[in-house]
């Protein structure tokens, strides 16, 4: 008996010892993008990506993308982000951003299915 009491007080100072490691960082967890809304990513790489950035301040031909959702329910009162992103896609002359001429396809809404279109509008509601 008393050599199982010596034998777990040296487990114990073993397994108090091992707290001088150093930590390892662990990285923050990456939020993950519902099926619909990478969906929508891929969709907008390849039907927007080529004139909209997702980076801040980065302007391809368009105006960056990057904290839209946010950006989307300020900018016309009374109306929420999501009918916000739907007209600016569907009629892009509605809402232009000052400093920026008209120049995104306004078919752009005839070539997405309904379902596509709600796939990007959910990744856009998704960027920060």
């Amino acid at each position: 008996m008393r050599f199982l009491t010596i034998l777990l007080l040296f487990v114990l100072f073993l397994a108090a010892c091992g707290g001088n490691a150093t930590p390892t960082s662990t990285a923050p967890p990456t939020a993950t993008l519902s099926p619909e809304a990478a969906r929508g990513k891929t969709l907008f790489s390849q039907h927007c990506g080529a004139c909209h950035s997702t980076m801040p301040d980065a302007v391809i031909v368009g105006p960056s993308l990057a904290g839209i959702a946010a950006r989307a329910e300020a900018r016309k009162p009374g109306q929420d982000g999501r009918t916000y992103l739907y007209t600016s896609i569907l009629q892009p002359g509605d809402f232009l951003v000052d400093g920026y001429d008209n120049l995104m396809p306004a078919t752009l809404g005839k070539q997405l299915t309904g379902e596509e279109l709600d796939a990007v509008v959910a990744y856009l509601m998704t960027l920060p």
